[in-house]
């Protein structure tokens, strides 16, 4: 009756499955799920249970800390409804846990020690442990029995098992293990007894037998997978059919224009589906969030296997015309598929907190929630925790950590963390949020799950998208990306600065864009969603690509997988070369004739596994998911893989051909997107060249004030003084707290300078919209009310330039007047302006790399001078970026600023790198370093650094192979 599962966190060692196979072990016919504080387990629990035959019911182990105060079990569904309620309100700070509501179909058991001293409701019980019925024979309730049910915890399988436990304990009280008191533990005897054997203990209570046996069999609990998704956006399902046939139709208006009868034949084959599947309401309040958010001026994409749909598009859900790309819509929805689809909507950072507020408001707190999801441990994570409880340096930790094989034997200790370690990977560690799942339900979602209310602030589900799968719940993906904020705020200053409205939707035009087309070719991308990274910037300017659709297929095989199996750049090599290449089946030239015979897409896997090797779609699809991680059912999976090499044998295939095909599905099923993803990706990316194209400094500062970009903030700068931008510091008088462009100036924010109070910069930014520009550092003092610590990171900063005097001038003035003791002059403001006392001060030299120095410490690089002038030698590289081209063969010298750098493990497990860097120019190169020169000149962290290398071109695209780098100095800091 009170059995817990490792969704105890942090103190329950047994998965679901376990927790089952013991029972069975022991010969129970039904037990009781009751985790502590929790019922995110019990969907699983419930299904394990009913397909190994045992009857599993389920409630809650309620703990104030880690006191047991009560155990409450569900007599019905209904009563599991008002178990979660009650934890949700507990968790919403509605109510105190130790209020526990008067229930009309829950038990309530309370620990023998802890009675309440009121008179027991009819669902009110006393739970008595095997080791307190001693207790039992001075007690009143000796005499009362019919309260009485027995109630023995089960936590654990064995001595490991609770050896596990206790490490468990340490790690959440974050504390040694042997500081840990007895009352943190549960005991080594809560695991199963056998039914035989608590009869024999408790044979002299019979009464208190029957007890437990009548109240387990006047509990039931069950899920089914039936849709649990609000059933009706309207009134009724009728209403739903006809607002969602209008609104199709009327979108297909809009999208296609009228007389189009292929179009229109594929538009009514989709709604039918929809129809008869029953996902009408499903479209309709997707449709609905993106009214609202269009009413909002809010900019959305609608991305995913969605895209797939021209109901989506016509509904304006999407923007991917799915006929322009012969989109597979049977990758969205089937007849035969059995799980959900689902629509990845993503909105700007700043909008999409807003979108959810409407959604909440709209449908209700009951019957909406966030998705949550479970941060497991990990190997390492794990490592790390148990050495800590154990008492380990963190030297010796981290050489665990770094190097297991070598260490886990040095002794005892070492061996039995990295063995606790194994068993404990994979285990819940804490509750958190999905990505970006939304839930809309029917009925209360506390019927199906209790709610937790994290930091973010919107109640979220204990349980994951696994199990709301499982239950019949459709997500809607509701999710923020930083792309589409900096396209938003790139129109807002442009309209701004040169009163232009730009219609980013305006996707056919950006297409047809010869500027647009000249920038992707050259790859011109840094701050363009999705194709700045220098991978990226390297495929794009192999493929040559200049198009939407060669793009749309550089997106997906950009993807990890598909590179390490080489067939990224197979694709190039077939893409330049068309006929150079034999097919090594007629079923692949006939599926993947416009990708050259390579799987790009995951709608290719499909199309592979179905009509090469005779699987059914949905087979296929719940082989695709699996592999991309959403699929959990191992036996299922490897029931299909064996359906697949069984149909590839039946249909003849010599067997070296059925394992590279499936190489090939295994390396694109778990990384490529689908085509309508990549599609998505491919039109925010044309919306990003446009604007970079025709608005460049507009657009690099939306990108600087969206922080969100492949690389650090200092790069997109240093991309700006390339496209012709002056970098200013922070003015007090000219700044705001993000980045501004005036003219060409971009004056660098406050928000970019270090230690900075946020507060102060705000009010520096309102006061001086509100009455004018500072007209001096007393001014300043005066109406602001800065300290003495916030005047010298503003003065170091640069911030009073201005004025005309020295940083030693401005210091000793703002000291001078704020005094030793930081007096508040805000308090004291001035009702008129004063010329402020003028003092003889000593001549102060302002010296420009002491400047330099104060720029990178407080902003994080250095403005008025670049690292380049900051080096100690003259030599700025005898190559240039530009002229790379013209020199592939040859070993040279250059100078390269340090942008990025990325780790591979070759197959002989050494490590390599990956860099790019910036020439004295702004332009961008990128290097390769093999294992044997990284040995002999290892990285040594950002900075200038001198390359020695031989330029190597591949498909038109020029890098450098490093034989030698060293790491260049800086002049020395004048401050120190």
């Amino acid at each position: 009756m009170n059995c817990h599962t490792y969704f105890s966190l942090r103190y329950g060692t047994l998965s679901p499955e376990q927790l089952v196979l013991q029972a069975l072990k022991h010969d129970f016919e039904t037990i009781v799920l009751t985790d502590i504080n929790n019922t995110a387990g019990l969907p699983d629990f419930v299904k394990i249970a009913r397909m190994h035959g045992l009857r599993p019911l389920g409630g809650v182990d309620v703990r104030i800390g880690i006191k047991q105060y009560a155990v409450a079990i569900a007599q019905n569904n209904e009563g599991l409804m008002e178990i979660n309620k009650y934890l949700s309100e507990i968790n919403l700070k509605i109510r105190k846990p130790e209020h526990i509501p008067d229930f009309n179909h829950v038990y309530i058991i309370w620990p023998f020690e802890s009675i309440p001293s009121r008179e027991l409701q009819a669902n009110e019980f006393v739970g008595i442990r095997p080791e307190q019925l001693k207790k039992l024979i001075t007690s009143k309730w000796r005499y009362l029995q019919e309260k009485l049910l027995i109630l023995h915890p089960v936590s654990f399988d064995g001595i490991d098992s609770y050896d596990l436990h206790c490490a468990l304990r340490a790690i959440d009280e974050n504390t040694l293990l042997g500081k840990i008191t007895n009352e943190s533990f549960g005991k080594q005897y809560h695991r199963f007894i056998s039914p035989k054997k608590i009869r024999e203990v408790f044979s002299d209570y019979p009464q208190i037998v029957s007890n437990t046996l009548k109240v387990l069999n006047n509990c039931c609990l069950h899920f089914d997978s039936s849709i649990k998704n609000k059933k009706c956006f309207s009134d009724s399902v009728r209403n739903d059919r006809n607002i969602l046939f209008r609104e199709a139709f009327k979108g297909l208006e809009y999208r296609y224009g009228s007389g189009n009868l292929k179009i229109r034949q594929r538009l009514e084959h989709e709604l039918e589906i929809i129809e008869k599947m029953g996902f009408a309401s499903y479209f309709l309040i997707t449709w609905d969030m993106i009214q609202f958010s269009k009413s909002r001026g809010f900019y959305h994409v609608g991305r995913g296997s969605g895209a797939n749909s021209i109901v989506a598009y016509c509904l304006g859900i999407t923007d991917v015309d799915p006929i322009e790309l012969d989109l597979y819509f049977e990758r969205f929805l089937n007849p035969k598929r059995t799980t959900p689809p689902d629509f990845d909507i993503d909105y700007s950072w700043t909008d999409r907190d807003k979108v959810l507020k409407y959604l909440f408001e709209k449908y209700g707190q009951e019957h909406i929630a966030l998705l949550g999801a479970m941060s497991t441990f990990k190997t390492k994570s794990a490592l790390r925790e148990l050495s800590k409880i154990y008492g380990l340096p963190k030297e010796d930790i981290d050489r665990l950590v770094s190097n297991l094989v070598t260490n886990c034997n040095r002794d005892s200790i070492h061996r039995k963390i990295v063995n606790m370690a194994g068993r404990m990977a994979d285990f819940p560690n804490l509750r958190t949020i999905h990505a970006g799942g939304v839930l809309i339900s029917e009925y209360p979602i506390y019927y199906y799950a209790a709610i937790d209310m994290p930091p973010k602030g919107f109640p979220t589900t204990q349980w994951d998208m696994y199990t709301a799968e499982d239950i019949g719940f459709e997500k809607l993906d509701v999710l923020s990306q930083r792309g589409i904020g900096h396209i938003m705020e790139a129109s807002k200053i442009i309209l701004q600065n040169k009163g232009q409205i730009i219609d980013v939707h305006d996707i056919p035009k950006f297409k047809q864009d010869e500027k647009v087309k000249q920038q992707l070719k050259t790859g011109e991308t840094i701050g363009c969603f999705y194709i700045e990274s220098p991978a990226m910037r390297g495929l794009i300017k192999k493929l040559k690509c200049e198009d939407y659709l060669t793009l749309v297929a550089a997106s997906s095989i950009i993807r990890p997988g598909v590179a390490k199996s080489g067939m990224m750049n197979e694709y190039i090599r077939r893409f330049h070369d068309p006929k150079g290449f034999t097919y090594p089946h007629p079923v692949m030239e006939q599926q993947l004739k416009d990708t050259y015979g390579v799987m790009v897409y995951q709608e290719d896997v499909l199309k592979i596994c179905h009509h090469f090797a005779g699987l059914d779609l949905a087979d296929a699809d719940v082989l695709r998911r699996a592999m991309s991680g959403k699929y959990r059912s191992k036996k299922e999976f490897n029931r299909i893989v064996g359906k697949f090499f069984e149909g590839c044998n039946r249909m003849g295939y010599p067997e070296d051909l059925t394992h590279e095909v499936w190489r090939q599905i295994e390396s694109f099923a778990g990384y490529s997107f689908s085509k309508a993803h990549s599609a998505s990706y491919a039109v925010e990316s044309f919306q990003s060249l446009y604007l970079k194209a025709h608005y460049p400094l507009e657009f690099i500062t939306a990108v600087i004030n969206n922080f969100g970009g492949f690389y650090n903030s200092w790069v997109y700068f240093l991309e700006a003084q390339r496209l012709g931008a002056n970098i200013c510091l922070p003015c007090v008088n000219n700044s705001e707290t993000k980045s501004c462009l005036k003219g060409k100036d971009i004056f660098i924010g406050f928000v970019h300078i270090d230690s900075l109070e946020k507060e102060l910069a705000n009010r520096i930014v309102s006061e001086q919209k509100r009455n004018g520009p500072y007209l001096g550092i007393e001014n300043f003092i005066i109406r602001t009310g800065a300290g003495k610590e916030q005047i010298a990171i503003l003065i170091r900063a640069g911030a009073f330039r201005f004025t005309g005097q020295t940083k030693a001038e401005l210091l000793w003035n703002a000291y001078s007047l704020l005094g030793l003791k930081n007096k508040n002059v805000y308090a004291h403001a001035q009702l008129f302006y004063q010329e402020p006392k003028k003092y003889s001060m000593p001549d102060f030299v302002e010296n420009v790399i002491e400047n330099a120095y104060d720029e990178i410490e407080l902003i994080g690089f250095p403005v008025s001078l670049t690292w380049f002038e900051l080096l100690q030698t003259p030599f700025r590289g005898g190559l240039r970026a530009i002229q790379l081209s013209q020199y592939v063969g040859k070993t040279v010298k250059m100078l390269g600023l340090f942008i990025n750098l990325k780790y591979v493990y070759t197959s002989r497990k050494e490590i390599m790198n990956f860099m790019c860097w910036s020439d004295v120019d702004g332009e961008f190169f990128d290097s390769v370093h093999f294992p044997d020169s990284l040995k002999h000149y290892p990285f040594r962290g950002a900075g200038v650094y001198l390359l020695l290398a031989k330029v190597v071109q591949e498909f038109g695209n020029p890098s450098l192979e490093v034989i030698k780098m060293a790491k260049l100095p800086l002049k020395s800091d004048p401050r120190t």
